[in-house]
């Protein structure tokens, strides 16, 4: 991020921060320590290297930093904006009357201590799942981290406060659009893992005629957007693709963090190199998205 992005951030962050300062470390040092250790694969000490500071100081600086994101910044920045912009945005690319796009993504952890055996999802290795509702830009507007990767993502979201909201009418409310004599609610979109509802939409399976594969291709089409909030996430923060070797409390702080930090940096029209997403996918190799398709 550019200089003033990051000297905006500190100050941001500096109430929970100035009162946690390790010997020698100012609020800017353990902000760009924390940034260092979270868009590189590098390891602690290597980080602590770059800093000259000691591991575990690279370790507290992530974890103070990642605290007060979640305590200062997330509700300021994860928030779900101005609908009508959002419809209006699905509905230049092709669907209308569209609240966002959800979507879940595996996040490599190392095996957690306790019940490991929850952990491991259908490719074989140990995760954590990130839920997200994205807007049109590929901005997350809720968010839903924590859940062990051998779970699937229709029962994640069943037990997700979205749902709930979704269910009651309240996250648009007053949000509806009259088509002939019936009422539409606003709607979201999911791939097929997700339950068919009033309010969320899924493409057709199966043989198909020409209008559901129109509408089969307008949805998925609006529907990548959550797709590549996910490959620009982990392009940005890519210790999201080095299995976190965080306790299993501290680990969904770190990624809400991420999410933050996502969402800070597309506000502020940061650059997004090319070459930040070949190396996701090099690092995305040995750890390829459970198809969630499959029950």
């Amino acid at each position: 991020m550019r200089k003033g992005t990051f000297m905006e951030l500190c100050d941001l962050l500096s109430p929970a921060l100035r009162h946690k300062i390790r010997a020698a470390l100012t609020v800017e040092k353990q902000v760009a320590i924390a940034l260092w250790k979270l868009a590189t694969p590098d390891s602690y000490r290597s980080v602590g290297n770059q800093f000259g500071v000691g591991k575990s100081s690279v370790g507290a600086a992530v974890m103070q930093v990642a605290n007060a994101i979640k305590d200062l910044l997330i509700s300021r920045v994860v928030t779900l904006g101005n609908v009508q912009v959002i419809m209006d945005g699905f509905a230049a690319v092709g669907f209308p009357d569209c609240g966002g796009a959800i979507d879940g993504t595996h996040i490599p952890i190392l095996a957690p201590e306790h019940q490991a055996g929850e952990y491991i999802n259908s490719k074989g290795y140990f995760s954590i799942v990130l839920q997200a509702l994205v807007d049109h830009k590929g901005r997350f507007t809720n968010i839903n981290v924590g859940w062990p990767g051998k779970v699937h993502d229709a029962r994640i979201f069943r037990n997700f406060g979205l749902f709930q909201k979704l269910q009651e009418g309240t996250l648009f409310p007053d949000q509806k659009i009259t088509i002939g004599d019936v009422e539409m609610p606003l709607v979201i979109l999911g791939d097929p893992a997700y339950p068919l509802m009033p309010w969320l939409m899924k493409p057709y399976t199966g043989s198909l005629d020409s209008s559901q594969e129109l509408f089969k291709y307008r949805l998925s089409k609006c529907r990548m957007v959550v797709e590549c909030t996910f490959v620009c996430l982990k392009a940005h923060w890519r210790s999201l693709l080095t299995q976190l070797d965080l306790s299993e409390i501290n680990i969904p702080t770190v990624i809400t963090a991420c999410c933050a930090l996502h969402n800070l940096c597309e506000s502020k029209g940061e650059m997004f190199m090319v070459g930040w997403e070949v190396e996701a996918n090099r690092l995305a190799a040995g750890y390829a998205q459970p198809d969630t398709r499959a029950v």
